[in-house]
């Protein structure tokens, strides 16, 4: 049997055994986040049907497949964060606060929070004794 063959023949074996998507690192959610991305799809359906789109009207509006808009309809938990709540804005699902208006005063009350906080957070090294 000639080198090549046997490269060949491991190979068939290798991606016949041992397929890339059991080598993947399985996720796991908590209740709590798998229950919220459920009420997120469902208004998200809600939306895009009180509006009377399509499912493929939505993701041409979004930029995106309708295969993607169905995993975010399904609460699909591996679809990027930023394209969920994209298609949220546009089905008109509020996801923070009622007047849009506010949302920005509560980003500049979270930033300045975040500017009385320390820059990096490190375990400490060593336990300080306070008693003397």
């Amino acid at each position: 049997m000639s080198i090549i063959m046997g490269i060949i023949l491991l190979c068939d074996y290798y991606f016949s055994h041992f397929s890339v998507r059991s080598m993947e690192r399985v996720r796991t959610y908590s209740r709590y986040t798998r229950q919220a991305m459920t009420l997120l799809a469902g208004q998200i359906r809600l939306g895009r049907k009180q509006r009377k789109w399509s499912e493929q009207e939505l993701a041409d509006r979004a930029g995106i497949s309708r295969a993607t808009l169905q995993k975010i309809e399904k609460g699909d938990l591996s679809v990027a964060v930023g394209l969920v709540f994209e298609v949220a804005a546009l089905a008109g699902v509020t996801l923070f606060d009622e007047q849009r208006t506010t949302l920005a005063a509560h980003i500049a009350g979270t930033d300045e929070r975040l500017a009385l906080m320390p820059r990096a957070v490190r375990k400490r090294g060593k336990s300080v004794s306070d008693e003397f």
